[in-house]
């Protein structure tokens, strides 16, 4: 059965605090598994959560600011210390080249497993797998950041009733979906459109294009929200959103499920990003992130 879940390991910004590990974030994808952000501690979070090295198949880094990604050495060496027997890719910015290199060999290990460095150099689609294309987009940040997103292809539903009224069944059923046609009865006569899946991580950034682009349509968008609407001044200064401002993305893109997280230690009540998400108009699914939190992503429509 296909799982399709964000595991939430840190939720700080900049510093952990005694609630809130540093950034670092697992999406269960079916068959796969990406890690986005992997910050200090990341690696014992994930002991805590029950995501293992044998669940990653990708890495993925927004920037080469600490809390994104002071962990991936641990990650990386605890790849090869399992001896994951698939291949593991990493995605991250190419002008982050010599940190992820340091990271990478930080310390002394033995490499067991070939992970496949794949950096980030402009917009555009990453890869396509069978069940997912990941694209990437610029994001506006003191230091080069990019956001990522998933996009499911677009597929067909089959509708019972009408392959009854066809007299199709059995294996009938799989040949239409194979072959598009059955005796004049074709796929389209017993099914309809059935919209991919969208799923997007962005971290820290101001408001840009490509916010906007990585969260249209999404059916989960977890975002950035490290301040409140009252300091939108320390937002822009420093290459962050607000909760408000995060939320009329959301709004604006038609996302089901917003995730908020990557917040300030400077705040101590949760409930009020909350709260300015919904001030700012949107009233879909809202999840507050906290670590070791498992959220769905939502069901097709």
């Amino acid at each position: 059965m296909s799982v399709r879940e964000l595991v939430v390991l840190g939720t700080a910004s900049q510093v952990p605090t005694r609630h809130r590990n540093h950034n670092g974030y697992f999406l269960r994808w079916d068959g796969e598994g990406l890690l986005f952000d992997p910050g200090e501690g990341t690696q014992r979070q994930m002991v805590r959560a029950g995501v293992a090295a044998h669940d990653l198949n990708r890495i993925c880094v927004t920037h080469f600011h600490g809390d994104h990604s002071l962990g991936l050495a641990g990650v990386i060496q605890r790849v090869n210390l399992d001896k994951v027997p698939h291949p593991v890719t990493a995605h991250y910015p190419r002008s982050g080249q010599r940190f992820f290199d340091r990271l990478r060999y930080a310390t002394a290990y033995r490499e067991t497993v070939g992970v496949t460095e794949a950096p980030v150099d402009a917009d555009g689609p990453l890869v396509t797998t069978g069940s997912y294309t990941l694209e990437a987009r610029r994001l506006s940040h003191p230091v080069e950041s990019y956001g990522y997103r998933l996009v499911e292809p677009d597929g067909r539903r089959m509708l019972p009733d009408r392959l009854a009224a066809h007299g199709l069944r059995g294996p009938d059923v799989g040949r239409i979906q194979r072959e598009g046609a059955i005796g004049g009865v074709t796929l389209e006569d017993v099914s309809e459109a059935r919209r991919g899946q969208r799923f997007a991580f962005v971290m820290d950034t101001r408001l840009c294009d490509g916010v906007h682009a990585l969260a249209e349509g999404c059916d989960m968008l977890v975002i950035e929200s490290t301040f409140l609407d009252d300091d939108v001044e320390l937002a822009i200064e420093h290459g962050h959103l607000t909760a408000g401002q995060a939320a009329r993305v959301a709004r604006d893109a038609g996302v089901r499920h917003l995730v908020l997280t990557h917040f300030s230690q400077r705040y101590s009540d949760p409930g009020e990003f909350e709260r300015q998400a919904r001030a700012a108009g949107f009233d879909g699914e809202l999840t507050v992130a906290h670590d070791l939190l498992r959220v769905p992503v939502p069901k097709r429509r």
